[in-house]
């Protein structure tokens, strides 16, 4: 697809090669990052379309860099899906009003993913 890249920030390498190969099977441009730090320099250098932003992250949280990202017109228009292995009550609101667009609970359903992929870039 030519909708511009996709970054999945995730410190789970399975996790980020599952999302990753799901969605290049589709023929979607993937790029990952391990933590916030690096998600930063990666959203920096390509610019993606999409984020699937890991809640969960080691160095800051993915609500919290969430926030960042939306804070700075170079990345407010970046859509963002949050993903977490632990869904509890409230998360979802929780991710909606740091500015995700939406939320997916992990174990990512790897057939789905990138028409769920699809349907936000075309929001």
């Amino acid at each position: 697809m030519t909708l511009g890249p996709i970054l999945i920030v995730d410190d789970n390498e399975q996790n980020l090669k599952v999302a990753r190969l799901a969605l290049e099977s589709e023929s979607f441009d993937v790029r990952t990052a391990g933590d916030g730090e690096q998600a930063l320099l990666v959203a920096q250098t390509v610019q993606p379309r999409l984020i699937l932003m890991d809640i969960q992250l080691p160095d800051m949280d993915g609500l919290q860099l969430t926030r960042m990202l939306k804070q700075d017109p170079r990345f407010a228009h970046i859509v963002i899906v949050a993903l977490t292995a632990y869904a509890m009550k409230g998360d979802r609101a929780k991710a909606l009003a740091a500015g995700c667009a939406g939320y997916i609970t992990k174990p990512i359903d790897v057939h789905g993913l990138p028409a769920t992929v699809a349907e936000y870039l075309k929001a």
